[in-house]
């Protein structure tokens, strides 16, 4: 089974989540960041143009071997797959069409949805907010493991199963941690979602939307693009619970591993995150920071001192100590 982790709880801390205070440093000292709010307007046209890459894949993949077609779907299209998750996690923000066009925003949501095959991009925007808001607490940010995932998963061998399984925990964690009641939105995005894969069954067959389903699900467990789900707020060293990663898969992923900056200012679109850190470096290269999402997974695995239960949590308000 390997070694056991070295922790046997949380980080426990008590004091706000370090965002909000260093925004307002930040700005105070560098009121030119505000220039780079808003929309990207070269998001949705990048957005569309994976969408329809996976389209056009559907067509080659029916015709491949069940083996080929694995191949297929961890090396091409869960990575593109990933990139549209996190393509619907920009449209979260409202940074595709901006605040004030929000059934814009939602309605491209939809279409970036599609190829990854569970519809998602309603319900996520729901719960991450949240976790930028309430970064850390206890019983509504379901970004944190449950503490059955930690005690269970706390071995090597664990850890590896743990990553393997990432995906089944953010599909479902919510649904433990803080349930909600569908809205109007999140049955419409099922609705296109699930006709959109039967018309991939009927006019194409079963494999175009096994690739599709299969793609997003091994791209977000053992898989390089989904080291970010750790490096981001994993506690690699005490006191830090944010972590940014300046690495070339940046490229494929909306800048998502600039994190501080994007929890700083979650109102600047990914592609001008990079800018946030040439105007204010000397609050973000001081910090720690990861250089590989690929050697991330493996400290996480590996390193005894990390696992599930290295996350900084917050006790909700009114909960008992």
């Amino acid at each position: 089974m390997g070694q056991k982790v070295s922790r046997t709880d949380f980080e426990w801390v008590y004091t706000e989540e370090p965002h909000a205070s260093r925004r307002k440093i930040i700005l105070e000292k560098y009121p030119q960041i505000k220039k780079l709010f808003g929309h990207d307007p070269n998001f949705k046209w990048i957005a569309g143009a994976m969408v329809l890459t996976q389209i056009l894949a559907l067509f080659v993949v029916k015709d491949l071997s069940w083996s080929w077609l694995i191949v297929a779907a961890y090396c091409f299209g869960g990575i593109i797959n990933h990139s549209l998750m996190l393509a619907v996690h920009e449209i979260s923000h409202n940074l595709a069409f901006g605040h004030s066009r929000p059934m814009h925003n939602r309605i491209l949501g939809f279409i970036c949805n599609l190829p990854i095959g569970l519809p998602m991009s309603i319900s996520f925007k729901k719960y991450h907010l949240e976790h930028h808001r309430y970064q850390g607490d206890e019983a509504i940010d379901t970004d944190i493991p449950t503490l059955l995932e930690a005690r269970l998963f706390d071995t090597t061998f664990g850890k590896f199963l743990w990553v393997c399984l990432q995906p089944f925990f953010y599909i479902f964690r919510p649904l433990v941690i803080n349930p909600k009641p569908p809205t109007r939105l999140e049955i419409i995005n099922t609705i296109v979602q699930l006709t959109f894969n039967a018309l991939i069954v009927y006019f194409l067959g079963w494999k175009p939307l096994a690739y599709l389903l299969i793609g997003s699900i091994l791209a977000m467990g053992l898989h390089p693009v989904a080291g970010h789900f750790i490096s981001e707020h994993y506690m690699f060293a005490k006191g830090f619970e944010t972590y940014s990663y300046y690495g070339p898969l940046n490229w494929i992923t909306f800048n998502v591993g600039y994190h501080n900056e994007h929890h700083d200012f979650p109102a600047v679109p990914g592609s001008r995150l990079p800018e946030v850190k040439r105007i204010a470096p000397e609050f973000y290269e001081t910090m720690p920071q990861h250089t590989s999402w690929s050697r991330v997974l493996y400290d996480f695995i590996m390193d005894p001192a990390v696992g599930p239960y290295a996350r900084v949590k917050r006790r909700q308000r009114g909960l008992a100590s």
